[in-house]
């Protein structure tokens, strides 16, 4: 059965000036467990962010199916 998992990051990013800003971005990951979908995060990062992050929560949620 497929679980579906609400894995929060918080971004960290300069602005010109030097000043540090944090927001939150929020993804929805298809994985087995908790450690699973942190694991698909860190892998969709990986060498291509660009700026500071960290997981901050992960979830499983109740959603049965995404539909697209």
């Amino acid at each position: 059965m497929k679980k579906f998992y609400s894995v929060k990051i918080t971004v960290t990013t300069t602005s010109d000036n030097g000043k540090e800003k944090k927001h939150n971005e929020e993804y929805m990951v298809e994985a087995i467990s908790v450690t699973d979908a942190e694991a698909k995060i860190t892998a969709r990062f990986e060498g291509i962010a660009s700026f500071d992050y960290e997981v901050s929560a992960v979830r499983e949620t109740k959603i049965v199916e995404v539909i697209k």
